[in-house]
């Protein structure tokens, strides 16, 4: 899932091009939006769910004839992406969130605010934007993905009915680790060619025989202990391939595949030697 935000200040325009770019994108795949409402709520103490709600129910779903709308408490951001992607969203908008890490595309002047980052491009207050030109820039960002969200992929090949299983690998940060006790590990990779390392190894998995799909992903960046780090899945025939080629494919993302941690102890941080 390709993930955007678009952010600016109020009334400039920052629902308009969100609309325009949920138009464009429908074209090209399914698309999902965030918008971030700090001061609203959803379901007032004066309905139904919202008494349900105030009652003590950790998720409450309202279904109308059109609508299903989840209400959980302790909401974040990346909740809402991950719900987005496990639902099989291709693109994902989020209106608002300026504080955030995500790639931006900023409406307005920026120059005075320390709490905006990482914004890709900034664009003048209800203008006539170039719409193609910002969903190119959309379809270069790096794949926002969940486990479930890969096992969706696996289930839509139609190759699947050859299928007798399907397994999947969850890498997560370790926090004990021998004598030291790690809190978080930065990945960096080497961009453009890990990808396609990982391609490759996805690509060259499914020519072996019985084996129906291959799907791979790897975080960068800042992962906290007990989180996840990468995720294997494998559809085959028979399950004697089916780990065969899990493990394999384990084993060649660490050998071949550039990606550099950095890890922080209790003790200090260091740089691991190995690719991963």
């Amino acid at each position: 899932m390709k993930v955007i935000c678009i952010a600016g200040y109020k009334n400039s325009g920052k629902t308009t091009l969100v609309t325009r770019l949920v138009e464009a994108l429908s074209k090209r795949g399914s698309v999902g939006t965030v918008k971030q409402m700090l001061h609203h709520r959803f379901n007032p103490e004066n309905t139904d769910t919202g008494k349900h709600f105030d009652a003590g129910a950790d998720v409450v779903a309202a279904i109308t004839d059109i609508e299903l709308v989840t209400i959980k408490r302790n909401p974040t951001l990346e909740d809402a992406l991950n719900e987005l992607a496990d639902g099989g969203a291709d693109f994902a908008i989020v209106e608002g969130a300026k504080s955030s890490d995500l790639p931006k595309i900023f409406i307005g002047d920026i120059e005075g605010s320390d709490e905006v980052s990482n914004v890709l491009v900034r664009l003048p207050v209800r203008s006539d934007w170039d719409i193609d030109a910002l969903v190119e820039l959309i379809l270069s960002q790096p794949e926002w993905a969940t486990l479930n969200s890969l096992v969706k992929k696996v289930r839509s090949n139609p190759d699947l009915c050859l299928s007798g299983g399907i397994a999947t690998f969850t890498g997560i940060v370790r926090r004990v680790n021998g004598d030291l006790e790690t809190t978080a590990i930065d990945f960096e990779k080497y961009e453009g060619v890990a990808d396609r390392a990982i391609e490759k190894i996805c690509y060259e998995l499914r020519e072996k025989a019985d084996i129906i799909d291959v799907l791979i992903h790897h975080k960068t960046g800042l992962i906290r202990s007990g989180e996840d780090i990468v995720y294997i899945v494998v559809a085959a025939a028979h399950r004697k391939e089916l780990f065969e080629t899990l493990v394999e494919a384990l084993e060649r993302i660490k050998e071949e595949v550039p990606i550099w941690k950095k890890e922080f102890t209790i003790e200090g941080d260091f740089w691991v030697h190995d690719k991963m």
